[in-house]
């Protein structure tokens, strides 16, 4: 039997790609990962295009994906593109949160905890793009009702939305001289939450207050908005949102 129709046993697959045993039957039985044999014995055989396969399944798994969402990715039947956009999102999120926590223990080994701040502590940013992540089986009000504003959106629309996202932050850059109390920076603060409710999620107080503090958090986040609207954007929407909601 030539390589390519080489058939490992289940015990030999978790031994090459250090999956479990246990995992490789629990992927059959959802359909994930189907043996390309099973003998009458019941052994479980797999050949190089189910490795293959399962190759895949472990890059989505590193990133994090939900198994019914890797399911559904693999056969075709969702939009891996989004998916991927939106998976990216929440990573990037969660290397903001890390790096917040690299500072904060930096500080402490110069300073010791004379000051603390439980900022870099906020995961609810976090937690709602995992939620996000989770699309094919979130159950959560916020899910639904992001499910139902965002169907049948293209790259385009999504570009768009971004642009538009990303134009209330520079008309916060041109506000930079005034107090975040300000009136009409008062105003920009609704305008983003409305703006996050209308095309995304009901964006509450305590989301909008949760978002700034992401905003301001000193990673990717930060300095995307800063490239974008202006040097000390980030920080300056945080607290007027802090005027805000705080």
């Amino acid at each position: 039997m030539g390589e390519e129709h080489q058939l490992l046993a289940v015990s030999e697959v978790s031994r090459l790609t250090g999956v479990s045993v246990r995992t490789l039957r629990y992927y059959d039985e959802i359909g994930l990962l189907i043996p390309t044999h099973v003998t009458q014995a019941g052994y479980r055989l797999y050949d190089r295009e189910a490795l293959r396969r399962l190759q895949i399944i472990l890059l989505y798994r590193e990133l994090e994906f939900p198994l019914k969402e890797i399911s559904e990715i693999m056969n075709g039947s969702f939009d891996m593109q989004n998916a991927l956009e939106r998976q990216i999102e929440l990573l990037q999120n969660k290397k903001t949160h890390i790096e917040n926590l690299i500072t904060l223990a930096e500080g402490i080994k110069a300073m010791g905890v004379n000051q603390l701040d439980f900022s870099e502590f906020d995961v609810k940013k976090i937690d709602e793009y995992e939620e996000q992540a989770k699309a094919t089986w979130g159950t959560t009000p916020a899910y639904r009702e992001y499910e139902v504003k965002s169907a049948g959106r293209t790259a385009e629309d999504n570009r768009i939305l971004a642009k538009g996202l990303m134009d209330i932050f520079a008309a916060f850059g041109r506000q930079l001289s005034l107090p975040p109390s300000d009136d009409a920076v008062q105003a920009n603060v609704t305008r983003l939450q409305n703006y996050i409710t209308e095309n995304y999620y009901t964006c509450s107080d305590e989301i909008l207050l949760s978002l700034g503090r992401c905003y301001s958090g000193g990673g990717s986040m930060q300095r995307n908005i800063d490239k974008a609207a202006g040097e000390g954007t980030a920080e300056f929407v945080a607290r007027a949102i802090e005027f805000r909601c705080g």
